[in-house]
């Protein structure tokens, strides 16, 4: 696995954690127990910080980046992602925040300081705008994303399940 320092940063990646060898880390990223990292991933905390929380999964092709300091972005942005998050194939997120049980579909584009709240679902190819907030418990699709309906019960039990699957099956690659 590429995990790279970069000026006073090394990324810090709990031991329970997996990174797949074919992916990159690199600087000021934080990633939490039971987390995994997925071929051919880039978590890019060069111009600011990354954390990811605990039983996240970052599915492979995603691209995690931030925003610097500029007159344009004053203190730039870091990214958040919380605990128990989804994130799908080829998904780009991009100085956002990604609280608890969220799931972003396949594909999908979350920028610049938009927060996706706890327990929402973000289909497939949908874009989230800079600065939108979407509200948790609620499916939300399109580009830009429009929020479609209240999560069905099996659905936001869905959340915790994929999840938690991502944890086996990481400690199924870590052996």
């Amino acid at each position: 696995m590429a995990i790279r320092k970069f000026e006073n940063y090394t990324p810090e990646i709990a031991g329970s954690a997996f990174v797949d060898e074919a992916s990159v880390v690199t600087g000021n990223v934080k990633i939490g127990a039971d987390s995994s990292i997925w071929p051919m991933c880039s978590v890019r905390g060069d111009i600011n910080s990354i954390r990811i929380g605990e039983r996240s999964n970052i599915q492979d092709g995603s691209v995690l980046h931030v925003t610097h300091d500029s007159e344009f972005a004053p203190g730039g942005a870091e990214l958040e992602v919380g605990d128990d998050v989804t994130v799908g194939h080829n998904v780009v997120l991009h100085a956002c925040t990604i609280e608890d049980g969220c799931l972003i579909g396949m594909g999908a584009v979350v920028l610049d300081g938009a927060v996706v709240q706890s327990g929402a679902m973000v289909g497939a190819g949908s874009l989230v705008p800079p600065g939108k907030v979407l509200e948790g418990g609620y499916l939300w699709l399109g580009s830009p994303v429009k929020r479609v309906r209240e999560l069905s019960e099996k659905e936001q039990v869905f959340l915790k399940y994929s999840a938690m699957h991502y944890v086996k099956l990481k400690d199924r690659h870590k052996t």
